[in-house]
């Protein structure tokens, strides 16, 4: 499990670190402008989550977590794992990675990734679900780099029925 008091660096810019209550307004800001930017705002997608506007409260459990992406002390991204709402138990989901313009093509996205896969190892999963859009392309070809491969058809009931690419990745 990953120590949630403790920072990890992104490189000497940038900083990984467990989300906090005070970053609540910030999540809820980068998620709303990226499904904005990406057209994701109807019904089916996971800017409508409730979780959106209080992400600290919504990964309380040992077997749930979530980071944020910051420089200079302002929180530029985000993502985080859990249980994959009506999946098996071993099976967590990759959940609301989002960064804004400037922190994508820096590499961050890899490293948050792999601090996202070492919490899910760690608290004892054996598969990640991601649900993502065909328009992220980026997101994509990393997750495609990282080892997630495509399945045609979602798992769970993670109530975003509007996501049209599905991937997996054995842990």
């Amino acid at each position: 499990m990953v120590d949630q008091g403790k920072s990890q660096q992104a490189d000497a810019a940038f900083n990984i670190r467990p989300v906090r209550p005070s970053d609540n307004p910030a999540v809820a800001r980068i998620i709303r402008q990226v499904m904005t930017e990406y057209d994701a705002v109807g019904c089916g997608f996971s800017i409508n989550d409730p979780e959106v506007d209080s992400i600290y409260e919504a990964y309380p459990h040992p077997r749930w977590a979530f980071f944020v992406v910051e420089k200079q002390k302002r929180v530029l991204g985000c993502g985080g794992m859990g249980p994959l709402q009506g999946g098996e138990a071993g099976v967590c989901e990759l959940r609301k990675m989002y960064f804004m313009p400037e922190l994508r093509g820096a590499g961050i996205g890899k490293q948050l990734l792999g601090i996202i896969l070492d919490a899910a190892r760690g608290a004892g999963y054996s598969l990640c679900y991601l649900e993502t859009l065909e328009n992220m392309s980026h997101a994509r070809k990393l997750y495609s780099k990282y080892g997630f491969e495509p399945i045609r058809h979602a798992l769970g009931n993670t109530g975003h029925s509007s996501c049209n690419c599905f991937m997996t990745l054995k842990l």
